[in-house]
């Protein structure tokens, strides 16, 4: 009853995250409680070398996915949401979406997926002298620049998707910090785009003919706890097509997965640190100072708050672990043998611990696409052994379970190895860690660390949205996000860590060896299965 009540008087939180396969909706309490959840599955297109969504499927899967959980609110609670204290909107973060001074979309949606910016990155970060990742949105948009494509010039905004979604919703061009720290970097103590790599940028812009300024069209940065407008009348109508939604609703500073992250992991202090394991993986570390030189492997962006962290991003991730799995489901089928996904996945990451600590010598990519990493630009999912490799169904999937830690491994070595950076723990967070123990022990022995990993950790960005929409309707009171989240959300909120095992930890090395030395043979397979 006391849900019911908080739903119907609208003291409740909405947050909605747009993944790289799942569009999630997560409903809460002001103090983080998960109340309903639905969801609208999805996946991108490769179209015409571009990995993409078309903004149709985007409106389609927000109304979907806000159905499903309007429908569990109902089933659950007998009772039809009208308002929110607050809603979020959440997304995959980086990419480019473009549109005409008339909201008309100019050119594809690029994804964070596409690796087509390589000059562009390499120009901005010699003249910037900051590491430009491949697919932040200046990159994007400077490579349309250097491409000389005939839309750049009617350019009135560009957005990321959490930015789009909250324009479409709100009518505000804005977004929140750590989202933008995709798009351009930002300065920590002004919490804003970097001014002199502004004026740089802006004269290059200048020098290619174009009449616009890089704050002109790009979104208006944000922090947590800031009011980013409300839901109007058309956004409403957009976001519930059963018409039961009221506009008015306030609502936070759309945010990339990255903050939602360290917003559910609690990972916003120093020498903390959170790894998302999805469709991409990547690892935030909360620095206690800059680092020492830049390192193109390694993304400095921001905490919801702006303060500075070190990230360390995969494109690949668990993309052909899950195809391998999707075959193991294929022969249960084959086999007239009853087993639903959720089983599969539990079974085979849970024998995935029998297997050696080296994977047996076995050795797999899952790239789907390019890797910036390891500065490979194209993917060809691979899996190699040798005659003599110890080939079995345990080392199988661990070797699968590790590679989708590859290449993030490769940039933890740099931060904690190289530079020196201290980490005390890091938290696990996404559907990859749901089977208890697997993915805690081997992410302990990847980064010779203490992992831990809460019940709400396959709840994901969703649920990091959504508190800080909670934040906004109802957290400021309790002061800074961090003490929001210390005090109410993460006060009974319990993770038991999993020290690494020195064993696990030497054969997470060796493993990492060979990855280091197989590159060449994805290389070689990307050169020879030319499309």
């Amino acid at each position: 009853m006391e849900a019911k009540n908080l739903i119907a008087q609208g003291k409740t939180a909405l947050g909605i995250e747009f993944g790289s396969t799942r569009i999630k909706g997560v409903l809460v309490d002001f103090d983080g409680n998960v109340l309903a959840s639905g969801w609208h599955e999805w996946e991108n297109s490769l179209i015409n070398g571009v990995w993409t969504y078309s903004l149709e499927e985007v409106d389609a899967g927000l109304r979907a996915c806000y159905s499903a959980l309007r429908s569990d609110i109902e089933k659950k609670y007998g009772v039809t949401p009208k308002t929110f204290g607050a809603i979020g909107i959440s997304a995959m973060m980086h990419g480019y979406i473009a549109v005409d001074k008339d909201g008309k979309q100019l050119a594809p949606f690029q994804t964070w997926r596409n690796t087509n910016t390589g000059p562009a990155a390499d120009t901005l970060t010699e003249l910037f002298n900051f590491n430009i990742p491949l697919r932040w949105s200046v990159a994007h948009l400077y490579q349309r620049i250097l491409d000389k494509e005939e839309h750049v010039k009617n350019i009135s905004s560009v957005f990321t998707l959490a930015a789009y979604m909250h324009w479409k919703l709100t009518g505000e061009k804005v977004i929140g910090i750590g989202d933008a720290a995709g798009m351009f970097p930002i300065d920590s103590d002004k919490l804003d785009y970097d001014g002199g790599m502004e004026e740089k940028f802006n004269a290059l812009l200048k020098k290619s003919g174009l009449n616009f300024t890089l704050r002109e069209v790009f979104p208006k940065v944000l922090v947590a706890g800031d009011n980013a407008g409300f839901l109007t009348k058309e956004g409403a109508k957009l976001l519930d097509e059963s018409g039961n939604l009221e506009a008015g609703v306030p609502m936070c500073p759309p945010e990339g997965d990255a903050g939602t992250g360290m917003t559910a992991t609690n990972s916003v202090a120093p020498r903390t640190g959170n790894l998302s394991a999805g469709t991409s993986t990547f690892a935030m570390i909360v620095l206690e100072k800059q680092l020492k030189k830049l390192h193109r492997e390694i993304d400095m962006v921001t905490t919801p708050t702006g303060f500075p962290c070190a990230m360390a991003h995969a494109n690949n991730g668990t993309s052909d672990l899950n195809a391998w799995v999707g075959i193991f489901k294929e022969f249960c089928d084959l086999m007239n043998i009853k087993a639903d996904m959720g089983e599969l996945f539990g079974k085979l990451y849970t024998h995935a611990m029998t297997g050696d600590p080296d994977c047996g010598g076995l050795l797999a990519y899952g790239y789907y696409s390019g890797e910036n990493i390891t500065f490979i630009n194209e993917g060809r999912p691979l899996f190699v052994r040798k005659p003599d490799s110890a080939f079995n169904l345990a080392n199988f999937i661990r070797v699968n379970l590790y590679t989708s830690l590859g290449a993030v491994k490769l940039g933890m070595d740099i931060l904690l190895k190289d530079e020196g950076v201290k980490l005390d723990r890091i938290m696990g967070h996404g559907g990859l860690f749901k089977t208890p123990l697997v993915m805690q022990k081997f992410l302990a022995a990847a980064v010779n660390t203490p992992v831990s990993v809460m019940s709400t950790a396959s709840e994901g960005g969703a649920w990091g949205i959504a508190l800080l929409a909670a934040y906004l309707a109802d957290g400021k009171k309790d002061g800074k996000l961090e003490d929001y989240l210390n005090n109410r959300i993460f006060k009974s909120l319990a993770g038991e860590a999993v020290e690494p095992d020195p064993e696990e930890v030497k054969g997470f090395e060796k493993f990492t060896e060979l990855y280091v030395k197989g590159l060449e043979i994805e290389k070689a397979a990307i050169k020879a299965l030319r499309s």
